[in-house]
């Protein structure tokens, strides 16, 4: 796709316009069929409903949009499963493509090796040993004090029987919130506006992006999560809120992380486990 902001006829590009062209629309049916075109109607919707990302250059946006469409995942910023993000690159508005946490569950499902996966909060009282040696955490959800909330965990069992878990505290997370965006400090920004669904698509990626089933599309999600789709079909992205280490191990713990971040398996993970027997499949 051309990344002209402007056409020929000296109007300026938009994202309506370019969705009209019968070669993109002939490349969502391709990837979408019968569903392309509520899928488009869904990325000018996005364009309508957030005036940020109307101001994005418009071929990022649909690049975006492109990723989506091939993971299958909708847009939809309520339902959670991937985002259209407005970010500025060099005073420059464009579009950034972000999983959610429920994308990631939906990617990993879709494999059929998963028994059980979840994500969830974890509240004031919960916690009630954690061993800094073996890394052993047991959860109660009987003994919740409060609705602060004190960390975020990801769990997952596959049908094997193989189990894993990752425990982050909240402050970890805003540590990786931090260090690895650049507007995590934006109120704009999504770890502003919805901090605890970004900790918990951070603890759910690195725990399925290390210990996961990484299936082709799940090898994708991971690759192009919080990137610029410079190029959706040659999967060209631009990591402009990761570091150079990040950029060549998308999410690699660094010594000092895996200094601070637990990694346990087989424990009591009752509730997490009744959760994830919840989750559904979109269709």
């Amino acid at each position: 796709m051309e990344n002209n902001q402007v056409a020929n006829n000296g109007t300026k590009t938009s994202v309506s316009s370019i969705l009209a062209q019968e070669g993109v629309k002939a490349r969502f049916s391709e990837i979408m069929g019968k569903n392309a075109s509520a899928f488009m109607s869904s990325i000018i919707s996005a364009t309508k409903a957030n005036p940020y990302l109307a101001e994005c250059e418009p071929n990022s946006v649909i690049s975006s949009a492109v990723i989506a469409a091939t993971l299958n995942l909708p847009i939809q910023s309520n339902l959670g499963f991937a985002h259209i993000v407005p970010y500025k690159k060099d005073g420059v508005p464009v579009a950034q493509f972000q999983m959610g946490y429920k994308g990631f569950i939906q990617l990993a499902l879709r494999t059929a090796q998963y028994k059980n996966i979840n994500a969830s909060e974890v509240y004031d009282g919960e916690l009630i040993n954690y061993d800094r040696i073996t890394g052993d955490v047991e959860l109660d959800t009987t003994k919740k004090k409060s609705d602060k909330i004190i960390g975020y965990v990801a769990y997952f069992k596959l049908l094997s029987g193989f189990e894993k878990m990752l425990y982050m505290t909240k402050e970890q997370l805003q540590g990786h919130g931090s260090k690895y965006s650049k507007s995590y400090s934006s109120k704009y920004g999504r770890w502003q506006l919805d901090f605890d669904s970004m900790a918990l698509k951070t603890v759910i990626k690195l725990l399925l992006s290390k210990y996961g089933i990484l299936s082709v599309d799940m090898q994708t999600a991971i690759t192009v999560d919080q990137s610029i789709i410079k190029d959706a079909e040659t999967m060209d992205v631009e990591y402009v809120d990761a570091n150079e280490r990040e950029k060549q191990s998308s999410t690699a713990f660094d010594d000092k992380e895996m200094d601070k971040i637990e990694i346990t398996e087989t424990q009591d993970f009752s509730k997490l486990k009744a959760d994830a027997k919840g989750q559904m499949k979109i269709q």
